[in-house]
């Protein structure tokens, strides 16, 4: 009995996550980014005193944020900045990293088959990362939802069309 309540709870988390849209995936806040502490104001100082590599790590750091804002502006600066960045990397495991977060961005911003393309990418340099493994579930579950959810509305498009049909011949007769 315990077994099938079990996974009768699986179950319901498992739709209700479908229909609620939510995902796993954690979020940045505005003041995290332009706060004295923040993101933007230790790229600034990098760039003035630190290492070409000092200055890398907190672009990085900087693009994390952005693409993991909540704020639609900040998410497109944060792809901007990694598009902009990817063709000079040479390091496969920062190339995985960036690779990574402007899947993240395009996820966000809901360019779902970007978003897979880019994680499918990533995961050829790192087939195991979770991350990346966990990213393209999701927005694979996103892809068939938003095909459920379309095919909903085809579906009813089509039984108010057949009903108009089906009430204006029965007018006829």
């Amino acid at each position: 009995m315990a077994k099938l309540e079990a996974k009768l709870g699986m179950i319901v988390d498992s739709v209700g996550q479908f229909f609620s849209g939510k995902d796993q995936l954690p979020w940045s806040y505005h003041d995290w980014l332009s706060n004295s502490l923040g993101c933007e104001r230790e790229v600034a100082e990098a760039g003035k005193q630190s290492s070409d590599e000092t200055l890398q790590e907190c672009l990085l750091r900087l693009s994390w944020a952005l693409v993991h804002s909540k704020r639609p502006e900040d998410v497109q600066r944060g792809i901007a900045m990694l598009e902009a960045s990817l063709p000079s990397t040479n390091d496969p495991l920062q190339q995985r990293e960036k690779l990574y977060l402007l899947a993240v961005g395009h996820y966000r911003s809901g360019d779902y088959s970007r978003s897979r393309d880019l994680v499918e990418r990533c995961l050829m340099i790192a087939p195991d990362w979770r991350q990346a493994v966990t990213l393209k579930k999701a927005i694979e579950e996103r892809i068939t939802k938003d095909g459920v959810i379309g095919l909903g509305i085809a579906a009813t498009a089509v039984g108010l069309i057949a009903g108009g049909i089906a009430a204006a011949v029965s007018r006829r007769k």
